[in-house]
């Protein structure tokens, strides 16, 4: 089963760019993901789309000959390796690509969104919204390249930050409405409505459950308030000081330990209803103030 950065790049493959952004993504991901040995310059892809994609735009853009192997690993799963080779113009080629890396912050946004498109098919991957947190990676193995792709990912607007591994630099973005632009930003619409579906089914999801969370505190806060408010009577009563209180503080007293469990609001209603006595649920704190002043000040004896 194909994952979430496969299917991205599957569909990125298949986007046609004209020839400054062809360029700008095949030395992006030159940069990124071959070597240099022997004066041939080599790449090892394992994403079939991505392979033919090279294989075209190099073909294309500096017209030489490429020789591609195919090799198939069998150990733990079956794995198919796409290796390219260049023998012709590679003096050329790698000049090419290193003035790419030393002014591509001065191009168009086109051909930076299309080196980032390079960089993200060579090591790039976006973590399935479905299945984890949100997160986007590239990752290289020089540290000057991570803060050029660091530096294009800010051009756009995309708070990305870099990350030292062991062996290399990871650049990153967490936030999912930024992952979101970086997907457009590639052009793979099929890839951003799939990963938009999910991003509003979790937010709304999110959304109810902090909603079913403040409405529990809510509750947990006004049962804490009534507990309260009945221990505070019953200590009245227990050293008759009740008398103390004039005659509506003590009704109100009165139907709080015969509802011990209402809100303020729908104690007040029940009392309005079933006495004489309109009051406001301002009114009821307002009385539970008289009470618990009277505990305090007998307390302080």
């Amino acid at each position: 089963m194909a994952s979430f950065t496969q299917d991205i790049k599957d569909e990125v493959t298949k986007i046609e760019n004209n020839k400054l952004e062809s360029i700008a993504e095949v030395d992006a991901y030159l940069l990124l993901n071959s070597n240099v040995i022997d004066n041939k310059i080599c790449l090892y892809i394992e994403n079939n789309s991505v392979a033919r994609r090279m294989f075209s735009l190099l073909k294309r853009i500096y017209n030489i000959n490429i020789n591609l192997t195919i090799r198939t690993y069998k150990r733990f799963n079956i794995k198919t390796i796409y290796i390219l080779e260049i023998k012709d113009k590679t003096d050329f080629i790698l000049k090419d690509i290193e003035d790419m890396k030393n002014h591509i912050l001065e191009y168009s946004d086109e051909e930076r969104a299309s080196f980032l498109k390079g960089c993200f098919l060579a090591n790039g991957s976006i973590n399935d919204p479905s299945k984890s947190k949100y997160h986007l990676e590239i990752f290289s193995k020089d540290e000057e390249l991570a803060n050029i792709i660091n530096d294009i990912f800010h051009s756009f607007d995309l708070s990305s930050k870099i990350l030292k591994r062991t062996n290399e630099y990871m650049v990153y973005v967490k936030s999912a409405e930024e992952i979101s632009d970086f997907i457009k930003l590639l052009g793979a619409v099929n890839s951003l409505f799939y990963y938009e579906d999910i991003r509003i089914y979790r937010d709304h999801k999110n959304m109810v459950n902090r909603l079913n969370n403040c409405e529990q505190a809510n509750v947990e806060k006004s049962m804490k308030t009534c507990r309260e408010q009945v221990d505070n009577i019953n200590y009245l009563k227990e050293r008759d000081l009740m008398d103390l209180l004039d005659d509506k503080v003590k009704l109100v007293a009165e139907y709080r330990l015969k509802y011990p469990e209402t809100t303020m609001s729908e104690l007040s209603a029940i009392i309005s209803m079933e006495t004489d006595y309109e009051i406001t649920k301002s009114g009821i704190n307002h009385h539970f103030r008289k009470i618990k002043d009277l505990v305090a000040k007998d307390k302080e004896k």
